[in-house]
């Protein structure tokens, strides 16, 4: 086994695994998004500065409540394009118990926009200035445990990060919002994500 599990991490075979939420469930807390320009840029080193200081904020805002808070994304990675919006895991013992975490994360000016509970019981949380995507997950959360392999392998992978930057950079041309993005890449973030399952030894058994 090349992989070095964490304390507590799920077995191999879900970790690999690309779980589905419930296609009839409306994720929209404020209705869905409107169009957008999407803007992908060179990597900016003020990303990671943003962070550290959204991170001090979210840690101060709920104190034990918060079990870990990552950088996660392209805006996570050096040298790789990203749209300048951060991306942060966060992750608490209870995703479906709102009242724990919404409020205080309102008082920063967060605002509660997408409530998944048949996907990882997902919450993602919107700060508009800096850009900010806030996704809250349960503690040892196999779609957080891929957040993290996925960045550091690509911090860590030189011909994997350029092949994925050359995929957003193509992938933004032409799509009106995130998700027609994400579609255009996905082919790209498989194929990494297997090199990256192949090398850990981690088995992946339903591909979606």
């Amino acid at each position: 086994m090349l992989f070095k599990y964490e304390k507590n991490w799920p077995a191999a075979e879900v970790i690999a695994t690309f779980e589905e939420g419930d296609p009839d469930e409306n994720p929209w807390v404020h209705g869905k998004p409107k169009p957008e320009h999407i803007d992908v840029r060179d990597y900016d080193p003020q990303w990671h500065n943003w962070f550290e200081k959204l991170k001090a904020d979210i840690a101060g805002a709920l104190s034990e409540q918060a079990l870990a808070i990552e950088h996660v994304g392209s805006t996570a990675v050096p040298d790789l394009p990203a749209k300048p919006v951060i991306d942060i895991d966060l992750i608490v013992e209870n995703p479906d118990d709102e009242a724990q975490y919404v409020p205080a994360l309102e008082q920063l000016g967060y605002q509660l926009t997408v409530r998944e509970r048949s996907w990882y019981q997902h919450r993602m949380l919107r700060l508009n200035e800096p850009r900010v995507n806030l996704h809250v997950f349960a503690p040892n959360c196999p779609e957080h445990i891929r957040h993290i392999l996925f960045r550091d392998w690509l911090i860590t992978h030189n011909a994997d990060r350029e092949l994925y930057g050359q995929a957003k950079l193509s992938a933004k041309e032409g799509v009106e919002n995130v998700q027609a993005y994400n579609m255009k890449k996905q082919a790209v973030v498989r194929e990494i994500y297997d090199r990256l399952f192949e090398t850990y030894r981690l088995y992946q058994v339903n591909r979606i």
